[in-house]
């Protein structure tokens, strides 16, 4: 006589979904990693092609100041593209830092009502606007606007900073806010409580307390702008030279790989060369990356 198969109890099934569960997790997870090693490696390795081949040498690359790749005696100095990323980043984040922390203020400390409903759709729907979008208004309003302005054509740092500075508004802006509102309540009512304004509160207790957290942000706008190439490529001009003011043409890492790679052999000097340069924006990703995992480690509230 046959006997009837014993039915799986209800911990069977939750320990095979518990099973099942962590299988697809950590597979997940070891194909992100992958991944990640994956991408490292394949632009390592072609960045770092372009110096034990002996074409170029390091010291050339990176503080050379001439980029002339298709001359009889090439030349493969990227030093005016990193000086122009780094330059471009800097001014659009000095630009963009103060603007965002007093509107994340204005939403959280001032009015913190209709305040957030009035600002908070804004900064969606810039962080939704695509950079081709950026860099079509930057080259039909700001750059005649500096053309009529300033001396010089119009493109160059100056707009491309400009550009760059709305574009990272939304990032710093949502990050400050969340800084703000995450402050314990007493801080601020124990400051009141002292005789304190509002003014003195934010200046004296809130501001110094969230600063890192602030930061973070900062940090994480400077990242987006530093890979930016799109929009910064439409307005900043594109010349392969140290700018020596903010309304001269110049070039970042991003924009003369996007306007060069795609006429480039693969595995020619200048195709290494622009292999290098996306080496260098990975690098300081990584530093960026870094900056934020220090910041946070500050951001003990």
């Amino acid at each position: 006589m046959l006997r009837a198969k014993p039915k799986k109890t209800k911990i069977e099934k939750h320990h095979i979904e518990d099973f099942i569960g962590r299988a697809y997790m950590s597979f997940c997870v070891l194909l992100l990693i992958v991944i990640i090693i994956s991408m490292v490696y394949f632009v390592a390795s072609k960045g770092i092609s372009t110096f034990t081949s002996g074409d170029v040498k390091v010291s050339e690359f990176l503080f050379g100041t001439k980029w002339s790749p298709e001359a009889d005696t090439p030349s493969y100095g990227a030093f005016p593209f990193i000086a122009g990323s780094f330059l471009v980043t800097l001014i659009a984040a000095l630009i963009a830092s103060p603007l965002s922390i007093c509107a994340a203020l204005f939403m959280t400390e001032i009015v913190p009502g209709w305040g957030k409903k009035l600002l908070q759709p804004v900064i969606e729907l810039l962080s939704g606007i695509p950079s081709v979008v950026y860099g079509f208004v930057g080259l039909s309003v700001i750059v005649p606007f500096l053309r009529n302005t300033f001396p010089g054509q119009g493109i160059g740092v100056a707009a491309g900073a400009l550009v760059l500075s709305v574009m990272i508004l939304p990032t710093i802006t949502s990050v400050a806010a969340d800084a703000l509102a995450s402050l314990p309540q007493n801080l601020k009512e124990s400051s009141f409580a002292l005789g304190a304004t509002r003014w003195q509160t934010i200046a004296r207790v809130i501001l110094p307390t969230t600063f890192p957290a602030i930061m973070t942000g900062v940090v994480l706008g400077m990242a987006r702008a530093f890979g930016e190439a799109l929009a910064v490529q439409m307005v900043i001009g594109n010349a392969p030279f140290v700018p020596r003011s903010l309304f001269e043409s110049a070039s970042t890492l991003t924009s003369v790989i996007t306007l060069s790679m795609g006429n480039t052999t693969m595995g020619s000097p200048q195709n290494n060369a622009l292999w290098s340069m996306a080496l260098v924006l990975m690098l300081m990703t990584f530093v960026f990356v870094l900056l934020v995992r220090m910041l946070e480690r500050r951001n003990k509230i």
